[in-house]
């Protein structure tokens, strides 16, 4: 069996660029074993450098690098030629490009880069905030929420949180069910952070049927029969009504048209 292609991802910031890179054109074929990336972040010193550059080379790695110091990108490169080990640059290329057109010259600071960062850190967190509240998990979540989603099964909650979360908002969301009260939590946050969701008893029942026919299970059962949608799309509108939040029709809506709705509406307050 063959070995997995090594590949060294060499970076004075996080590496990030060189890991999307790699993933993009990976994909383009078809591995008897997945490649193995090794990120090496926060490169600053030749010493260091010249450690992770010997590992690819026994490894019999290739190298890709995202160094922005000139001296330690050449150094790398001149290290690879005369090793033979497979070199991609990804960052000097571009930069003696606008140098050249520009005449302005590179900061060489992997800070700057970390600074643009980070969003991406921030979106991870988010990310990670929507997963970790999902379905009201953990109520004490709604208090630190920019934004709280509220809605009965199947009014695209889940979908909607992952999304807006990656535009760097913190949701959390909760499910009505008649049975269930609703949390503390929830009244003690602004209604303008609280964002309603519904749709058409037609919707959510072929929805349902949809998600119970998937799972194996008799789609005719209660959770998708008229009259338990009626009921809780009316306690819906209660609940709604009670909190004094905005509320938001999803039945002819994409998550991502959705998602700016629930924007427009947390920045008009």
């Amino acid at each position: 069996m063959k070995q997995p292609v090594v590949i060294y991802v060499i970076s004075d910031a996080i590496g990030e660029t060189a890991q999307h890179t790699i993933r993009a054109v990976t994909a383009q074929f078809e591995f008897e074993e997945q490649p193995d990336i090794r990120r090496h972040a926060f490169i600053r010193d030749e010493e260091i450098l010249l450690e992770t550059l010997e590992e690819a080379k026994a490894a019999g790695g290739i190298v890709v690098q995202t160094l922005v110091s000139s001296k330690l990108a050449i150094f790398a490169k001149n290290y690879c030629e005369k090793e033979k080990v497979p070199n991609i640059d990804l960052t000097t290329d571009l930069t003696l490009a606008i140098e050249s057109r520009t005449g302005l010259r590179s900061k060489e600071d992997p800070g700057n880069m970390r600074r643009l960062d980070s969003a991406y850190f921030d979106r991870i967190a988010a990310i990670e905030f929507a997963v970790k509240y999902d379905d009201c998990k953990d109520p004490r979540g709604l208090l630190e929420a920019d934004i709280v989603l509220v809605g009965v099964s199947r009014t695209s909650k889940t979908p909607l949180s992952s999304y807006l979360a990656n535009q760097n908002f913190k949701v959390a969301n909760v499910p009505l069910v008649p049975e269930i009260p609703l949390p503390e939590e929830l009244f003690k946050i602004p209604a303008k952070r609280i964002i309603g969701l519904t749709t058409t008893p037609e919707k959510l029942g072929r929805i349902r049927k949809v998600r119970l026919r998937s799972m194996g299970l008799d789609e005719m059962s209660n959770y998708s029969s008229d009259r338990r949608i009626l009921e809780e799309l009316e306690y819906g509108y209660e609940t709604f009504k009670t909190l004094g939040c905005r509320v938001i029709h999803v039945e002819d809506k994409a998550i991502e048209e959705t998602a700016v709705l629930v924007q427009e509406m947390i920045q008009v307050n």
